[in-house]
């Protein structure tokens, strides 16, 4: 009993937590000896002293099991609606960009009948998609470059003269385009020429290299006249004018008739040739293009010396025949 009474001398205080709700305060008691704080001596009878170690409980920052559940969807969802609605804007500004050029080149013959206010509008249509352009490396999207490419619009001087009708009024301008295979680096330029009677071909073969994500060299290597393609079927009207008279032909249709066999054996003939090819040496024989716009139907490449080049994927719903 002496030991009962003894322990009885030791004064003890109960902690109570002062908020009912020890679930939420109090999420996970820790009893932390005191001892490694502050030792108290306690007297007893006898003279012994002794440390007695002294617990209080303290609040751990241990989370909640409600704080593992889920986060309300509700913001997330509604940065992601944000995000595709500016997606969306962007595409579709984009293809009114583009339906614009195409409204603003109509009728310029590539560029060669463009007027200065026109060549502006067409220049800021062009600055604008290249802000918006959709691929800002293309050369690391070669698949996109891949394909015949149909020039629309230049303002490379040195074209303009094979852009002019006016040194040979039957002969057509008919097509230049850009042939690219990103799988063996090359590229082919075309133009091609079209008259009542035959078309003919200019062209060249060359090799590019990437040089940054929009730029590449391009290094020519050879030229191809290609052989003219006669046409083989010549329409023969009733009548012509000359000098404002009229001359009927059906007396002479019948020799006509006789001509155009001959006029397609020949056509058979002369396009069974091959093409004359001939070699680019020189420093001249080189150049760079930098793409600075590039999509599924639309290429805007700017060349050395400034110029700019505007072009559509054969095929496209955008191309339209140039006048």
């Amino acid at each position: 009993m002496a030991s009962v009474s003894l322990f009885n001398k030791f004064p003890c205080k109960t902690q109570t937590p002062t908020s009912c709700n020890t679930k939420s305060q109090l999420k996970h008691a820790i009893l932390v000896p005191m001892s490694s704080i502050n030792r108290r001596p306690t007297g007893f009878a006898g003279g012994i002293s002794v440390s007695r170690p002294v617990f209080r409980v303290r609040a751990s920052e241990v989370k909640d099991e409600r704080d593992d559940e889920p986060a309300e969807e509700g913001s997330s969802v509604s940065v992601a609606e944000s995000a595709a609605a500016k997606t969306v804007e962007v595409v579709d500004e984009i293809e009114q960009l583009k339906r614009a050029l195409v409204d603003s080149l109509n009728g310029t013959d590539r560029g060669l009948s463009a007027s200065s206010d026109k060549r502006a509008e067409i220049g800021d249509l062009i600055t604008q998609l290249e802000a918006k352009n959709p691929t800002p490396a293309p050369t690391d999207a070669l698949f996109l470059l891949n394909g015949k490419w149909i020039l629309a619009y230049t303002s490379f001087s040195a074209l303009f003269p094979l852009l002019s009708r006016g040194y040979v009024p039957v002969v057509k301008l008919d097509e230049i385009s850009q042939m690219i295979d990103s799988d063996n680096f090359t590229v082919q330029n075309s133009i091609r020429f079209a008259s009542p009677l035959a078309t003919a071909s200019i062209s060249t073969n060359s090799k590019f290299e990437v040089r940054s994500p929009r730029r590449v060299q391009i290094k020519f290597e050879e030229g191809i006249i290609g052989t003219p393609q006669l046409t083989d079927s010549i329409q023969i009207p009733e009548e012509v004018k000359v000098l404002g008279q009229k001359i009927n032909l059906t007396p002479i249709k019948g020799l006509l008739t006789s001509l155009q066999g001959t006029a397609s054996s020949m056509a058979k003939t002369i396009s069974s040739q091959p093409p004359l090819k001939f070699s680019l040496p020189g420093s001249n024989a080189q150049s760079w293009l930098l793409t600075t716009y590039l999509d599924k139907d639309l290429r805007i490449s700017r060349g050395d010396g400034g110029s700019v080049f505007v072009l559509f994927k054969e095929g496209n719903s955008l191309l339209k025949p140039s006048n």
